[in-house]
């Protein structure tokens, strides 16, 4: 559910825990809570080295779009967790050059061999890219199986501490489905398993897609002029029943409440 204009979206209700928006007015969170968010004009900062990131450098898969959503897209200040996500392609063919010094001929010993030896990581030059493994080995990561991962791989490029602190509080989601159609599939899994933890926040905006940058979504999050419901009226609008929509958002911002740091989960679907 992304929003096009209007006046400034804050939420209002008891779940929301979002008084009028600012929450050193509401006097609902501690000074030491404050602080461990962003002040709102660092937070779309941080939006905008992100985008410039996946702009000018290479990324372990094709990324396609960038979405922001959750608080700094209703308008709060400070943004206690700043919720990223991004849409991103499977990696079914990697079209890397060969390594810098190698001929690429059949004798070299390809990517994934050769990463197995130096970093004890499977899959690159399948789930990820070679060229980019090569270019960023710092950022490289496995899942518990060993195999590279795509959403550990882009959170640490992204997130680290090469462009941030690497312990800032934010929730980056990792999809290979856009927002919008990733919204609907988690809502409809988390009404089957009653794990209402499992939703997306619909409420969000797009700010970078297939290689173009939005300064109008830039230009309204700076200037909080998204106008946006609360999540229980969101989630009514997506088909859930008035108390159930209620239940779902105080879930969710229970357990949004409990995370620390950066907080990462990949998706394919």
């Amino acid at each position: 559910m992304s929003d096009t204009g209007g006046d400034s979206g804050r939420e209002s209700e008891a779940e929301s825990g979002g008084g009028n928006g600012n929450r050193n007015e509401s006097g609902s969170e501690t000074e030491s809570e404050n602080r461990n968010g962003f002040d709102r004009a660092d937070a779309v900062d941080r939006l905008e080295s992100l985008v410039d990131t996946v702009e000018n450098e290479r990324m372990p898969v094709p990324v396609r779009e960038v979405w922001a959503f959750g608080d700094v897209a209703l308008g709060l200040d400070p943004v206690e967790r700043l919720d990223i996500y991004l849409t991103k392609d499977i990696l079914l063919r990697d079209e890397s050059a060969p390594a810098a010094g190698g001929s690429g001929g059949s004798d070299e010993q390809n990517p994934d061999e050769r990463f197995q030896e130096s970093h004890g990581i499977e899959g690159v030059g399948k789930s990820v890219r070679a060229d980019w493994a090569e270019e960023y080995p710092e950022f490289l990561r496995a899942n518990a199986n060993g195999h590279a991962a795509p959403e550990q791989c882009l959170a640490a490029h992204l997130l680290g501490d090469e462009h941030g602190t690497g312990d800032e509080p934010i929730h980056f989601e990792v999809c290979n489905a856009s927002f919008e159609d990733n919204v609907t599939q988690r809502l409809r899994g988390a009404k089957l398993r009653e794990d209402y933890t499992q939703l997306l926040d619909p409420r969000g905006v797009c700010l970078w897609a297939d290689g173009t940058r939005s300064d109008e979504a830039f230009r309204k999050l700076r200037e909080s002029e998204l106008a946006l419901p609360t999540l229980s009226a969101a989630l009514e609008m997506l088909g859930m029943e008035d108390e159930e929509a209620t239940t779902a958002a105080k879930e969710l911002h229970a357990w949004r409440e409990e995370q620390d740091g950066v907080t990462v989960r990949g998706d394919v679907v």
